[in-house]
C-alpha cells in the first residue's frame, strides 16, 4: 500500500491518509486493479483492508486521531457483517480504533444495486466507522446515492477541481456541493489539487480539507513528507 495525506489547510496538519493499492515491485493502481475481476474481487477487498489497517497500525503515530481511509468495493461486499468483522478484528489486532477509519466508496465503479450499497454503509456507519462518497461528481450513483444515504463525507472529484480558478461552471457545481453538505451536514474534501490558483479557489469556496500532488505524491509503505503552500 501507498499512503496519501489528506490536509487541514485551517490546522496546518494532515487529517488522514488514504490507503493506495500498489503492486509488490511499484506497478501503479491501475495495474493491479486490471487483474481484478468477479472471482476475486472479494477476496482482493479484504485483503486490501487488512494490509492497510496493519501498516497503519505500524506506521501511525500513537498519540493521535489521524484517520486511515480505505477504499472500498462495494459490488464486492457479498456479506457486510462479515466484512466489518474481518475489518474490527484487524484493527483490534494492531490497536487501532474503528472510529479512526473511514470507508470511501467510489462513485466511478458502476453500482448494480444502489439501495444495497445504502445499507452496506449504513451497516458500517452503525459499527463507528466514517464513511465518504470518493470521487464525488463524476460517477455513476450520482445524486442519488446522496439521497438515499448521508455518509460523513463527500470528496469532490479531481476533474472539477482542474481548472476551477477560470471555469465559472465548475465553480458554481463546487458551490452547490457545498450548499448540499452545508445542509446535510456532511465534511468536503477536495482531491486531485494540484496547483495554488486551485487551493485559492476552494478556499473561497469554503473547503478546508485538501489531498492532491500540490502537498505531495504518495509514498509506497510510508508516510511521506508534505509541504505546506
Amino acid at each position: 500500500m501507498a499512503f496519501h495525506p489528506i490536509i487541514d489547510i485551517k490546522q496546518r496538519a494532515v487529517w488522514g491518509y488514504e490507503a493506495l493499492v500498489r503492486g509488490e515491485d511499484g506497478e501503479s493502481a491501475d495495474v493491479v486493479l486490471g487483474q481484478v475481476n468477479d472471482g476475486n474481487q472479494y477476496i482482493f477487498d479484504q485483503a486490501c483492508r487488512i494490509k492497510a489497517i496493519e501498516m497503519a497500525g505500524c506506521l501511525f503515530p500513537r498519540d493521535t486521531d489521524m484517520r486511515l481511509s480505505i477504499n472500498l468495493m462495494p459490488n464486492a461486499v457479498y456479506e457486510p457483517a462479515a466484512c466489518i468483522a474481518v475489518s474490527l478484528e484487524a484493527a483490534r489486532h494492531v490497536g487501532f480504533s474503528s472510529h479512526r477509519i473511514m470507508f470511501e466508496l467510489t462513485e466511478t465503479e458502476r453500482i448494480s444495486d444502489p439501495s444495497r450499497v445504502s445499507r452496506i454503509l449504513a451497516e458500517y456507519k452503525h459499527h463507528g466507522f466514517i464513511t465518504a462518497i470518493d470521487d464525488f461528481g463524476a460517477g455513476h450513483a450520482g445524486l442519488s446515492l446522496l439521497a438515499n444515504f448521508q455518509p460523513d463525507i463527500i470528496k469532490i472529484d479531481m476533474e472539477l477541481v482542474r481548472g476551477l480558478p477560470a471555469s465559472r461552471a465548475r465553480q458554481a457545481i463546487v458551490a452547490g456541493v457545498m450548499g448540499m453538505a452545508r445542509e446535510l451536514g456532511l465534511t468536503v474534501i477536495a482531491e486531485g489539487v494540484e496547483t495554488h490558483a486551485e487551493l485559492a479557489a476552494l478556499l473561497g469556496l469554503g473547503i478546508r480539507l485538501f489531498q492532491g500532488y500540490l502537498f505531495t505524491k504518495p509514498a509506497i509503505a510510508q508516510l511521506p513528507p508534505f509541504r505546506l503552500p
